[in-house]
């Protein structure tokens, strides 16, 4: 298994993008505190978070192929070094076009996250104080029913996300966003420090 240093290498060699990498970063937070919740494995959900998406960039399959750019491409090279089938499973199960069905918990709360973060993330940044402080569930809430809003962020598989994990939105929610704030300052959400006058 890679160790959290070299599994960030990787996604800082395949990722050039600060929004990404910081997206995954958000994931792999969010994922450590559902594994720490569940009693499952923190480092081995953490790793499946912080890699999901590390070959986006370079292969971003608009097409949605199901065998071929993300996630396949990143899942070939994460086998050669040897990450386990487990991780694997869940990366590729993310990607409701690659056909792989969710079968573990590590799978299912991956899914359930990722869309999750970036709505939140966006919700964050629209705050003048560009910070996770100022976002709760109702903010967050609101902003998923405005379809105009960070159209990027699928809507649906956030709700099927949750209700796959057997938990409720709203909690959902705001676990991910607890998750979140932990790690606010590395995820540029921390807040805007005022200028001095």
């Amino acid at each position: 298994m890679l160790s959290r240093t070299e599994a960030l290498e990787l996604m800082q060699e395949y990722t050039a993008s600060d929004s990404l990498r910081k997206h995954m970063l958000a994931v792999e937070g969010a994922m450590r505190a559902y594994a720490e919740k569940f009693g499952e494995d923190v480092e081995t959900w953490g790793l499946a978070g912080l890699l999901h998406d590390f070959d986006y960039e370079r292969w971003p399959n608009d097409a949605h192929a199901p065998d071929r750019e993300h996630p396949a491409e990143g899942v070939r090279i994460l086998r050669e070094r040897g990450v386990a089938e487990p991780v694997l499973q869940a990366i590729l199960g993310h990607a409701n076009y690659s056909g792989v069905p969710r079968e573990s918990l590590m799978a299912k709360a991956l899914f359930a996250i990722d869309e999750l973060t970036g709505l939140i993330t966006a919700t964050a940044l629209v705050r003048p104080s560009r910070s996770l402080n100022d976002v709760d569930v109702r903010s967050v809430q609101k902003k998923m029913k405005d379809k105009a809003f960070a159209r990027g962020c699928n809507r649906d598989d956030i709700i099927a996300g949750a209700a796959a994990l057997g938990i409720d939105l709203p909690e959902h929610i705001q676990f991910v966003l607890d998750a979140m704030r932990a790690r606010a300052d590395l995820l540029g959400l921390g807040g805007l420090t005022p200028t001095p006058a």
